[in-house]
Parts: structure tokens; C-alpha cells; sequence
């Protein structure tokens, strides 16, 4: 995460709550055991860590948010969750698997992160994530900038999301020593709950650093008029479509090889 962005716990559990919903399916890429240690990265608020122990596996949650890591501690007091940044996070324990959902666009030096995951994970240990990918949220970046534009403001200076292409971040795993097992990018419109009122929710939750700045009623102003750019686009029936592409991607750190 990044440290221009503040996180309201509670809109995020009660109005972006299909975060972690949909991170599910990407618990069955992982297969965790009963018995292995798993660090989950930007656990946000702890529930697929308690997904993972509810498969018997050992989940370590950390996050770079104090808020998340509280709200994940009241929810889930028997497991363990630390607020800790991703590009620097050390530790002496190694993990059979480190996870990641809905996480990885927020940490803007992967090369780093990468670092972070090869070093916590055990030889022979495995990494799986989904994040953003390359396209994510493009209609939604395009109002965005079109809205603040008229304000003066240069959105592509805020922009606080990382979204590469498979290419480019298998790549930088590869760099680090990963062996890349599998990667896709693919579409997933996403619903949001709470009928017209659902893009303003996601603009507040997870849009912050592009309004850095402006008073409530600004934002309230901004929203309001980037909700009307994106209407013909993105509002169905009755309820916001966000153009969601994720990434997916399965690696393993290999074995040293023995010198012969």
C-alpha cells in the first residue's frame, strides 16, 4: 500500500466486501496444507487469512495499513497480523507459500516486493497472487483524469496503482529467481453493491490520492461529475460494472542446485 492513501476499515468490509469474495478463488490456485505457514501480503482485514486457517494451514497477515491490522485483529484475534510494508518486510521465519490478493497494484516498487517474497519464503516454497493487470480500471483512470484536469490538476502525477503486464511482471520475478509456473491477465467486470450510490463508495474506498488536497465538498463535487462520465459506460441495469483485468500469476522459489 502506499502511504498517500488512508483506509476506512469499515466501508471496506461493509461496501467492498466482493475483495475478498472474489479472492476465494484464487485460495484454489494456492492449495494450502493443513500444517503450512503462509504469509498473506496486504491481508487487508483478515478474512482470507481466516480462510486459510480454516483450512489448517498457519496464516501470518500483514498490511501496510494500521487500520486494517486493527479491524483484522478484533475480527480474527487468534491469528497472528502485523502492519508491515511489503518493500522492506524481513523476517527471520521462512514460509512453505506467501499469497497475495487485491494487494500488489498498491506497492508501486515490485522489485522490491519481489525481494521481500524470495527472501521470506523457504527454498521450494511457492508464491500465488492476483492483482491488477495491465487495463485495469481504465475507463474509470480516463474520468478520472478528464474531471481533474478541469481543476488543474494532473491526475497521472496521483496515480497510486501499479498495473503490469504479465510479461513484465513475470519478468521481474524471474530477475529475482522465481521460477514463473503460470500467469494470466483477464477481464472481470465487477458489480458493486449499493445500486447508483456503488461508484461513489468505490471512488471514496479506494481513490483517495487523486484528491488529495480538496475539502469534502470538492471530492463530493468530483465524484459526483466523474460518476456522470462514467454512467454510459459502466452503469448496467440498475448497478456499476467496475472494468476490472486481473492478474494471476504461480511461482516457485527453486532449490540451490548442488555444485557437482
Amino acid at each position: 500500500m502506499t502511504d498517500t492513501h488512508s483506509w476506512n476499515s469499515q466501508l471496506y468490509d461493509t461496501k467492498m466486501s466482493f475483495v475478498s469474495a472474489f479472492g476465494k478463488g484464487i485460495l484454489d490456485w494456492l492449495q494450502a496444507k493443513p500444517g503450512e505457514s503462509v504469509l498473506d501480503i496486504g491481508c487487508g482485514t483478515g478474512d482470507l487469512s481466516h480462510e486459510l486457517a480454516s483450512m489448517g494451514a498457519k496464516p501470518t497477515g500483514i498490511d501496510f495499513s494500521e487500520e486494517m491490522i486493527d479491524a483484522a485483529r478484533k475480527k480474527y484475534p487468534h491469528l497472528p497480523f502485523y502492519v508491515a510494508d511489503a518493500h522492506t518486510y524481513r523476517t527471520t521465519e521462512t514460509f512453505d507459500a506467501v499469497f497475495s490478493n487485491a494487494a500488489l497494484h498498491w506497492m508501486k516498487q515490485p522489485e522490491k516486493v519481489a525481494e521481500s517474497i524470495w527472501i521470506a519464503l523457504r527454498p521450494g516454497g511457492r508464491f500465488i497472487a492476483e492483482f491488477g493487470g495491465a487495463g485495469n480500471v481504465e475507463t474509470v483512470i480516463e474520468k478520472i483524469r478528464i474531471v481533474l484536469s478541469s481543476a488543474g490538476i494532473d491526475a497521472s502525477e496521483r496515480m497510486p496503482w501499479y498495473f503490469p503486464s504479465i510479461g513484465t511482471y513475470s519478468t521481474i520475478l524471474e530477475h529475482q529467481g522465481f521460477s514463473v509456473t503460470c500467469a494470466q491477465l483477464f477481464d472481470r467486470p465487477t458489480p458493486l453493491p449499493d445500486g447508483e450510490n456503488g461508484i461513489l463508495h468505490w471512488l471514496n474506498a479506494f481513490c483517495s490520492p487523486f484528491f488529495t488536497g480538496m475539502s469534502a465538498g470538492e471530492k463530493k463535487a468530483a465524484y459526483r461529475d466523474i460518476a456522470e462520465e462514467l454512467k454510459p459506460h459502466l452503469f448496467h441495469d440498475g448497478s456499476w460494472v467496475i472494468d476490472y483485468k486481473r492478474i494471476r500469476v504461480a511461482a516457485v522459489k527453486p532449490f540451490e542446485k548442488e555444485i557437482s
